[in-house]
């Protein structure tokens, strides 16, 4: 069973793939459980459009990409392995760091800005 350092680890190295897209982005949080990046697009609701963020919770740490719900074509390149991982449209669960599948959700995440980047999102 995963302790709490294998948790702490996770999350920061899932914060780590975040990280590189702060200064172009709005860092909403940024705390020991919770790391957020938002757009500085602000929606009709008055909040800025969330693009990704991290959370350590009891049970996994989550990683949320917006992107995949925006444009859920970036979910088709998908590993299995990957997929497993996800709860609902946009979250991503793990107890423990998995390089492979951080390395493909860093590149999930580099495509997902990409199209963040697009008109139609900002």
């Amino acid at each position: 069973m995963p302790g709490k350092s294998d948790f702490e680890t996770t999350f920061q190295k899932l914060k780590a793939i975040l990280e590189p897209y702060a200064p172009r982005l709005v860092v909403a949080a940024d705390t020991e459980k919770y790391y957020a990046l938002e757009t500085s697009y602000v929606m009709k609701n008055k909040h800025r459009l969330y693009f990704a963020g991290v959370k350590l919770g009891k049970a996994y740490v989550s990683y949320y990409l917006m992107p995949v719900y925006g444009c859920p074509e970036l979910l088709k390149s998908l590993s299995p392995e990957l997929k497993k991982r996800m709860q609902g449209k946009a979250c991503f669960n793990f107890k423990t760091v998995d390089e492979k599948l951080f390395k493909e959700l860093a590149k999930l995440t580099k495509a997902g800005a990409e199209k963040f980047k697009a008109p139609k999102f900002l």
